[in-house]
């Protein structure tokens, strides 16, 4: 009868030490982590601002500006050394 009063003492303070984590996570971690969750969703949903859709745009710009620039070195390359790309 001993051993068994002794096993539930200890399964009573395993889920004691079990149960501690689990309570502080639900009363201090998740509201907080709802909230962040909840809020970063709200940004995203609303989309780009003014600002974020100009330097969008002046980005675009700049890599479409970048693109041709490379493929007119590229012509360049291939009229001066036809071999280049071999070499890479």
């Amino acid at each position: 009868m001993l051993s068994i009063e002794g096993e539930n003492l200890r399964g009573n303070i395993v889920e004691e030490i079990i149960m501690a984590p689990v309570i502080i996570f639900m009363v201090i971690v998740a509201p907080i982590w709802l909230v962040l969750h909840y809020r970063s969703k709200g940004q995203v949903s609303q989309g780009l601002s003014e600002e974020e859709y100009i330097q969008l745009s002046n980005l675009s710009e700049t890599a479409d500006k970048m693109a041709d620039r490379i493929k007119t070195l590229e012509a360049i390359l291939d009229a001066e050394t036809p071999e280049w790309r071999n070499k890479l």
